[in-house]
Formats: C-alpha cells, sequence, structure tokens
C-alpha cells in the first residue's frame, strides 16, 4: 500500500523539490515516505505481505472487460499488478513516490512494458486514459479531506469522458484495525536478511483516523526497524460524495473480490466508477 506524496501547495510539510526521473513535465514535491517504502530491507519484503492475490485477478478481469488502451496504476508499489496489466497493445503507466519500490518494479517481468513514473497522480496530467486504479487500500494513505479531493481531481483529468476509476478501501464498520495487535500479528519470517520476527501495534484510533506501528526485528542483531503509520478510514457514504463532488458517477460498490454485494459488515469496499463528461 505505497503512500503518495501530497500535491497541496501551502501545506505545511517537511518537503523538497525534485526532478522527475522518467519525464520532465512538472517538479514534484515530495512527501516523507513510510519506512517500508523507502528501507532496501523492508522495501524487499513488500512482496511477501502483500502477494498476489484476489483483489489482483479482480483488476485483471476488470480491465479485460473494458478493453483500456491506456491504463494508470497510482500507487504501484512493486508492480505486481502493473505488469500482469501490461498486455500486447496497451499503455500502461506504473507511479509511485517511491524510487526504491519502482525499482523493484522496473526488475520484473513485464517490467520494460510499463513507462514508470515517480510522484503521484498530480504527474499524469491531461492522459485520456481508459482505466485508472488505486490498489492495495491506496485511497486510505490521503488523511485530509483536501488530499483526497484533490487527488479525485487530477484523476478526473487523467481520464477520458467515461473513463473508469476502480479501487479498494477498508470498511470502517469492519473494525479491522482491532485485530492489529501483537497477539493477532506476531509471527516469525526467513529472509535474505535473516529470521525476523514481526507484529503491529495501534497507538489510536479516533475520528476516522488509524495511527499503528509495525515492528520488524532482525533477531541476529536484536535491531527492530519500527514503521510508523496512518491510514484514513472512511464510510462508504463519505467516499461516495466525494466521488460525486469530483465528477464521477459510480457504477458498483462490491463488498468482497468477487464482486458480491456491500453489506455493512463487509471488509472492503470496492468501488468502480465512470469519470462524467463535466465536473461539479
Amino acid at each position: 500500500m505505497p503512500v503518495i506524496c501530497n500535491f497541496i501547495k501551502g501545506r505545511r510539510y517537511n518537503i523538497t523539490r525534485i526532478d522527475f526521473e522518467d519525464i520532465t513535465r512538472d517538479e514534484f514535491v515530495e512527501m516523507k515516505l513510510d519506512k517500508h517504502y523507502t528501507v532496501p530491507r523492508l522495501v524487499a519484503l513488500y512482496d511477501h505481505d502483500n502477494p498476489r492475490g484476489p483483489d489482483t485477478d479482480f483488476y485483471l478481469s476488470l480491465a479485460a472487460e473494458i478493453n483500456p488502451h491506456r491504463i494508470i496504476d497510482v500507487g504501484c508499489g512493486t508492480g505486481t499488478l502493473t505488469c500482469e496489466l501490461a498486455l500486447e497493445g496497451r499503455y500502461v503507466i506504473g507511479v509511485d513516490p517511491s524510487a526504491e519500490m519502482l525499482d523493484v518494479a522496473r526488475r520484473k517481468p513485464g517490467g520494460d512494458r510499463v513507462q514508470w513514473l515517480r510522484g503521484d497522480a498530480a504527474a499524469l496530467g491531461e492522459m485520456e486514459a481508459d482505466l485508472a486504479i488505486m490498489t492495495g487500500n491506496v485511497a486510505q494513505v490521503f488523511l485530509d479531506d483536501i488530499e483526497w479531493a484533490a487527488t479525485l481531481r487530477h484523476l478526473y483529468l487523467t481520464l477520458r469522458p467515461g473513463g473508469c476509476l476502480a479501487f479498494e478501501s477498508r470498511n470502517p464498520n469492519a473494525r479491522e484495525w482491532e485485530q492489529w495487535g501483537r497477539e493477532d500479528t506476531f509471527g516469525r519470517i526467513d529472509t535474505e536478511f535473516g529470521r525476523m520476527k514481526r507484529w503491529m501495534e495501534v497507538v489510536k484510533a479516533e475520528k476516522g483516523r488509524v495511527h499503528f506501528v509495525k515492528h520488524n526485528v532482525f533477531e541476529e542483531t536484536g535491531e527492530d526497524v519500527p514503521v510508523r503509520s496512518k491510514l484514513r478510514f472512511r464510510s462508504k457514504s463519505e467516499l461516495v460524495s466525494a466521488l460525486e463532488a469530483g465528477g464521477f458517477s459510480i457504477e458498483r460498490v462490491y463488498g468482497d473480490w468477487n464482486r458480491g454485494p456491500f453489506t455493512k459488515s463487509s471488509r472492503v469496499m470496492v468501488f468502480v466508477a465512470y469519470r462524467n463528461s463535466t465536473a461539479k
């Protein structure tokens, strides 16, 4: 679940300006990312923690139905899905703010068929894309409603009229963070860096925001590399309102990766929306 950079000018973040690696259209304002997207030892574990699964099959199936020529994967991470989307006849762009994640993505089979961009949705501009996706609960990294609205605006501009936007977000009614304690998440794994023990702890959950820490202890040295993160849990109605205000019509909200109906107890909300001809 890659964290996306903040492009809202005037916000009080510790930021620096750098050039794009693969394009020169704009400057991009870089925001500090969580360690699991920048520390090489943790980046190497990303695919272990986020293996190919039913979510991958959902987005591949959706793309097959839409038959898009141009696809945008925002927050593409290490590019597992992005590379699979890059079939012959498609132009696929994977965008992510983490240079370390993109380095992994480029080396994957099919990585040479994708254009990789370092940045976020604001890097794309008006591209007349047929399909834009945000996977891995990327939508939850936008803690502020202004950030979220700005991202939807960039996606609106990137898509052609009638273009499809698909993404998922955890359902706050399921209260998944209550299973993010040490007792439920503790485990040991063997890695190229030696044996590790790992677990999560929730620091605070209030006003739709969950603050948590993921511990990564390298047993040989005892070193702990804690990763502190925050996620926003928006309700279905909040996401619907934001999409409609951003110029999108919602076709479906699924409650699982098998396209089952959304219910209050669903763990995930999977949105499929289409860009209107004009924004509100």
